[in-house]
């Protein structure tokens, strides 16, 4: 109902669990498939986006033996330097894939903002559909996919005169959190608490401030100059610690906003380690708003449960 068109995974094992769940939509591989899971990938009748002649060739052999063709959309590299083929390389790579009777080639896209926060631009969107376009001519044939990258898009989308032939978009924390991913500012229209965190309490005790001891490593190989991340000489010599049963494995502790009066100091593999204002019981709650990070890891946890609610 909102538009959305597909859905796109990084992960063939997503992919696969959707459509077995009967999920019959559109769906995408927007990572380049490993080679050791080409006919998964073939299997699972979704376009892959693919950077790599090798990869293609394997999966062009996988759907030769199945007597299949497969999609394909070719990522281009504009900048961000993540994935994608360089922009000289881009019809060669099409000149391969055309050279594969069971591929078909779908669409070019690009990738911007994920590593190197490089913002999506007329200049660079310009390049894309150039790009598109030269291919389109070179080869006499037509190009039905543009994708232009993600929600860092949404800025640019906004306040451009125009999309050239940019016609796609894979948005997932504009949706999701309702957020800007360049600024992290929300977006108008969208509700940015869709999602909450809510962690278990296991322990809540009072216990002093500062650790006691010659300070080493920590587990995940720190050495911290304040471990309790509070640079306050006024605090007191005890405080109310509680831990809820989350950790770094299922969350990032760096990417959480607690409500007002708890603070989160810290994190182990299994524990999240927070002062509260008063002592809470195991089996009370607390809730936090999650940033993409945290959320990346709380939604892929086989430890934490996802709950729907329909408001």
């Amino acid at each position: 109902a909102a538009g959305v068109r597909g859905i796109g995974d990084s992960r063939i094992e997503n992919i696969e669990r959707m459509r077995h769940a009967g999920v019959d939509a559109p769906m995408s591989l927007i990572r380049s498939p490993m080679p050791s899971q080409v006919d998964r990938v073939v299997e699972s009748n979704s376009i892959s986006f693919d950077t790599d002649c090798a990869v293609l060739s394997a999966l062009a052999a996988s759907a030769r033996r199945t007597g299949r063709v497969h999609d394909v959309l070719i990522m281009v590299e504009l900048g961000d330097l993540r994935d994608g083929v360089m922009p000289d390389q881009l019809q060669d790579t099409v000149r391969h894939v055309l050279a594969l009777p069971t591929l078909r080639l779908r669409g070019i896209g690009t990738n911007l903002a994920c590593r190197n926060g490089i913002e999506p631009s007329d200049e660079n969107m310009a390049e894309l559909s150039g790009l598109v376009d030269d291919v389109e001519e070179t080869f006499g044939i037509g190009i039905d996919i543009v994708s232009g990258g993600n929600s860092a898009n949404l800025d640019w989308l906004g306040s451009t005169a125009s999309v050239g032939r940019v016609n796609d978009l894979r948005l997932g924390e504009s949706i999701l959190l309702g957020r800007n991913p360049l600024t992290r500012d929300s977006i108008a229209g969208l509700h940015t608490d869709a999602v909450t965190l809510v962690a278990e309490v296991i322990e809540s005790k009072r216990k002093p401030t500062r650790p006691r001891g010659h300070a080493g490593q920590s587990a995940f190989g720190v050495v911290a100059d304040d471990p309790i991340g509070v640079d306050d000489v006024d605090l007191p010599d005890e405080i109310w610690q509680t831990i809820v049963a989350a950790g770094r494995q299922d969350i990032d502790p760096d990417d959480l906003s607690p409500s007002h009066d708890v603070t989160v100091l810290g994190a182990s593999s299994d524990h999240l380690i927070l002062r509260t204002s008063t002592e809470m019981s195991p089996g009370d709650t607390v809730r936090f708003a999650p940033g993409y990070s945290a959320l990346l890891r709380a939604a892929t946890s086989p430890y934490v449960a996802t709950v729907l609610h329909d408001h």
